[in-house]
């Protein structure tokens, strides 16, 4: 199991990469880290952040996807019908673009640290965009 760290705005979480039910996804994103952006409420999908990817390649499909991510669960989006993202939800999510329902493939689980998951959301949205910064642990 492959454990990670993740810098969002003032809060440290710790999680694992979903290696054993997305692959070709965990691979990739390893390959990207340290993976630094910025993180901003979404705009169609409920409660969480996401990180606007645009055009980015990761080179996977849809693996172990899903339109309900769990809080705590982050998934990327690899393009398509809209741009490449990754979303992570702090609360109740039906990940969605204006074109209508997207999946994405969960391949981070947040595991420690979750006490301040719904203040990483409701900071993101009354405040703005926040720093990120995902690293092997």
């Amino acid at each position: 199991m492959t454990k990670v760290l993740v810098e969002a705005g003032p809060f440290r979480f710790e999680g694992k990469l979903e290696e054993e039910l997305a692959p070709k996804t965990c691979a990739a994103f390893k390959a990207a880290m340290p993976f630094v952006s910025q993180v901003v409420h979404v705009r169609w999908s409920g409660e969480g952040v996401w990180v606007p990817l645009g055009e980015r390649d990761f080179g996977v499909g849809y693996e172990n996807h899903t339109s309900y991510p769990a809080p705590g669960h982050m998934i990327l989006y690899p393009g398509g019908i809209s741009e490449t993202e990754l979303l992570l939800a702090y609360s109740g999510v039906h990940f969605a673009c204006k074109m209508g329902q997207l999946a994405g493939n969960h391949f981070l689980t947040l595991t420690g640290g979750l006490e301040n998951l719904y203040a990483l959301g409701t900071k993101t949205l009354w405040e703005g965009a926040q720093d990120l910064k995902i690293s092997l642990a």
